[in-house]
């Protein structure tokens, strides 16, 4: 393959990585609000943590409504006790904590897809094969996100969870799915280009192109 093309895959892989990162640390792939006597209550759950929110509206002069904001408190999430782990929440909680590892090594693999492609273009040798470990390595990213994305969703679908009645999905949850879903398509594109480059074709292989032997 050509240099370009690395380059290229390159600055493809790292808004993958920061996106992976993003919606890992961000506490809103799910979002649930609902008020009660005029306060209302947000909550905000990440894939590592839960924050809540408490909003005060009094009605004003003019028919005006003045509303007193409360920060967002953040807990880990789930907890074992607070979120009854061992008991009715137990294949919930099994199943978000299986969603955080799937995401964390979905962020190793996009990291290690980097990492291969500054020293594997250091010489030709390794420049006419390190493609086949970028692409196995970004097919795994995109796949243990696609992981993190069906058991989020199935929770969110199926209501595992009892704060999940009135939620919605928030930007942490559409992060991860623009990751996997690029990350296959820049996946495919590394080994549609590599196969190319190894069959000779100019436009992937570049200097070292050969022209097939007709009989």
């Amino acid at each position: 393959m050509r240099k370009t093309s690395y380059a290229l895959t390159f600055i493809a892989v790292i808004p993958l990585l920061v996106f992976n990162i993003l919606s890992a640390r961000l506490p809103d792939w799910l979002v649930a609000s609902h008020t009660v006597d005029d306060v209302r209550v947000t909550v905000r759950y990440g894939l590592m943590e839960r924050c809540e929110r408490i909003t005060f509206e009094e009605p004003g002069s003019s028919n005006a409504t003045h509303s007193d904001y409360s920060d967002y408190e953040c807990r880990r999430f789930p907890l074992r006790e607070q979120d009854k782990c061992e008991k009715e929440n137990k294949i919930f909680c099994a199943a978000w904590v299986s969603a955080q590892y799937c995401t964390e090594l979905g962020i190793g693999f996009a990291a290690t897809a980097l990492v291969t492609l500054l020293f594997g273009v250091s010489t030709h040798s390794r420049r006419r094969r390190v493609w086949r470990a970028v692409a196995g390595l970004l097919v795994l990213h995109a796949i243990f996100q696609l992981v993190t994305f069906i058991l989020v969703a199935e929770l969110y679908r199926m209501d595992r969870f009892p704060g999940f009645d009135h939620a919605k999905p928030g930007s942490g949850f559409v992060l991860n799915a623009v990751s996997w879903l690029v990350g296959f398509g820049v996946a495919y594109g590394v080994i549609h280009t590599g196969v190319a480059a190894d069959r000779g074709y100019r436009w992937a292989a570049g200097n070292r192109y050969y022209h097939p032997i007709r009989c």
